[in-house]
């Protein structure tokens, strides 16, 4: 089931973002640990963990190893990729209860489309 998920794409997009230059930017601006819950069609069921380090520069398929992540996102899949894309933006999915937040609310602030990749243009 998880090879369905659409935002499996952008995550290894962004695990390529984040040796970048511009990626490496974002380290030391962010410095933060996000766990990523998506789900297929529902939240809740089913659900992928994803981990984004933003200290080391790693995206991590399951869950983080040892300690805890700063926040911790549960999406479904479709609003996942357009917060991603910039088209739909984080605070807004949130008051509609698009996702859901555990953990330092100050952490979840700086988790903005700006961390993912630009789409390329083609």
């Amino acid at each position: 089931m998880a090879s369905e998920l659409k935002s499996e794409a952008l995550l290894e997009q962004m695990k390529q973002h984040l040796s970048t230059e511009v990626g490496k930017q974002l380290l030391s601006k962010i410095g933060l640990v996000y766990q990523f819950n998506i789900a297929p069609k529902k939240l809740g069921l089913d659900e992928v963990i994803y981990i984004v380090d933003l200290k080391k520069g790693e995206v991590k398929k399951g869950p983080l190893e040892e300690g805890n992540p700063d926040a911790t996102f549960s999406f479904k899949d479709e609003d996942f990729v357009k917060i991603a894309t910039g088209k739909m933006n984080p605070q807004f999915a949130f008051m509609r209860g698009a996702i859901k937040i555990k953990g330092s609310l100050s952490a979840a602030q700086k988790f903005t489309p700006d961390i993912f990749p630009k789409p390329s243009k083609l």
